[in-house]
């Protein structure tokens, strides 16, 4: 059985047959939404303006005319008036290819008359949930915005609330603190949110990248230099250690880290003195560390290529970050903010929403490049999207729109053999195997469910579970 509605949301019923009205008025207020309703299309636009429903079930057929154009026109006009309105549009068998273009300029779903009670029910729910999370998605980025923080700390998945809840835990102390995870994750956002909730956030953040200098200019960097230690060095440098003093150090793709500098590193973390190059005396700091590395450390310990003092020393809490292909129940959340984002570097015309299509692209899509390669992607539909509302499949890349390809393969691959629980592994791949079976039937459950082996109400059930909509 569907959720109860949690809040007292709307519906809208518009048809013109009263018995049919009669009978799911009472059913949905029985769920706990509230319920209003019209017969014909004029009455339907007046109660949809006075009554501020934000979910709609509309028949095709209405009088005056009887024509399902009229229908479909009042469809477009309603969305034009409020987008976020979730329009559920009922249409007869002869009807089916009006309602799925419909669907495809932003009506939410639609269902073939005569309509299953739980189907209704079943679809209205997810309308209804689908609301509740946009609502909370505008909720975040408010907050977030007023904050500083990024969308590296937007989600819900299991795997990324425990890694959040492990850096809300470390902030208050001066626990080390060693962030793992690919590329693209969001390692620095997660250091800098450890930053900003610890005592030191009045304090200097400082962010060095170890495998973009030589373990020379790495040395001089960090612990700084006296004037003529080395050609060159003209003058003092302080170095980040010391610039850092009081505040927290961030020393990223710590694993790139020459291993002779890692002995000079772990005798600085060890006594807390540093000895800038040339200087003949060490000068104490006060500093907290947060490393961060997407390679094994543990593995390069067994190869020689990194000490084990040095990591024990780092790892004093280690908060691995999850892989966006194993963050099931974000994209949509993630990929409405990177859009918003994306909206602020062009003119005001540009799309606000995704499509259901686009959406289920992208929830299909294995994301080998995480979090920044979809903020790529959401830039890169804005502007092929130009001058429409929303985001279609064909404004995605060609990776997107074609399937996985070579590389999208290699990367499904990968994702099925890492480091995910053998149940987040599975719900991964049924979850894209039931997003592909969406697209391939233009959004029909039936034809999906058929492909899938799958009852309809077993689709609905894991559609739901999944968070695809």
């Amino acid at each position: 059985m569907p959720a109860r509605a949690s809040s007292a949301e709307t519906v809208l019923l518009v048809d013109d047959d009263a018995a049919f009205r009669d009978v799911y008025r009472e059913l949905l207020r029985g769920e706990g939404y509230e319920v209003v309703e019209a017969g014909a299309a004029p009455a339907a636009a007046a109660q949809f303006a006075r009554s501020g429903a934000r979910l709609v079930v509309l028949d095709l057929m209405l009088p005056p005319t009887g024509r399902p154009d009229d229908g479909a026109a009042l469809c477009d006009r309603m969305l034009a008036e409020r987008p976020d309105a979730k329009v559920i549009v009922a249409s007869g068998a002869g009807d089916t290819a009006l309602a799925l273009g419909l669907v495809q300029r932003g009506a939410y779903d639609f269902l073939s008359k005569p309509i299953d009670p739980d189907v209704l029910i079943a679809v209205v729910a997810r309308a209804a949930a689908r609301l509740a999370l946009e609502d909370r998605v505008t909720e975040l980025e408010t907050s977030l915005a007023s904050r500083g923080d990024d969308a590296g700390l937007l989600g819900r998945s299991p795997a990324f609330l425990e890694a959040r809840t492990l850096c809300e835990r470390a902030a208050p102390t001066d626990v080390p603190v060693l962030i793992t995870g690919e590329s693209g994750t969001g390692k620095e956002v997660f250091a800098r949110y450890l930053h900003a909730r610890s005592r030191r956030a009045q304090r200097p953040f400082i962010a060095v990248n170890c495998g973009a200098l030589n373990a020379t200019l790495l040395e001089s960097t960090l612990f700084g230099h006296r004037k003529g230690a080395f050609t060159g060095a003209i003058a003092d440098a302080p170095g980040l250690f010391l610039e850092a003093n009081g505040g927290t150090l961030f020393l990223d793709e710590l694993g790139e880290m020459d291993p002779a500098l890692q002995v000079k590193l772990l005798r600085a973390l060890e006594t807390g003195d540093i000895l800038p190059v040339g200087a003949a005396r060490p000068v104490t700091v006060d500093v907290r560390i947060i490393s961060a590395t997407h390679r094994p450390l543990e593995e390069m310990m067994k190869a020689r290529a990194f000490r084990d003092d040095l990591y024990w020393r780092v790892r004093g809490i280690e908060v691995a970050l999850p892989r966006l292909a194993d963050r099931v129940g974000d994209l949509p959340l993630l990929a409405q903010h990177f859009l918003n984002q994306a909206r602020a570097l062009v003119p005001r015309s540009a799309p606000t929403s995704i499509s259901a299509g686009a959406m289920r692209r992208i929830e299909a899509y294995p994301w080998p490049g995480n979090l920044r390669e979809l903020r790529h992607e959401m830039q890169r539909a804005l502007v092929m999207a130009a001058g429409r509302s929303e985001i279609l499949e064909e404004d995605l890349s060609p990776a997107l729109r074609g399937g996985f390809g070579a590389a999208g393969a290699a990367a499904a691959a990968a994702a099925a053999e890492g480091g995910a629980t053998l149940e987040e592994k599975i719900a991964g791949l049924e979850r894209r195997e039931i997003a592909l079976a969406l697209d391939a039937t233009g959004g029909n459950r039936s034809q999906a469910a058929a492909r899938l082996g799958l009852s309809r109400q077993g689709l609905l059930n894991k559609m739901d579970r999944y968070g695809l909509k």
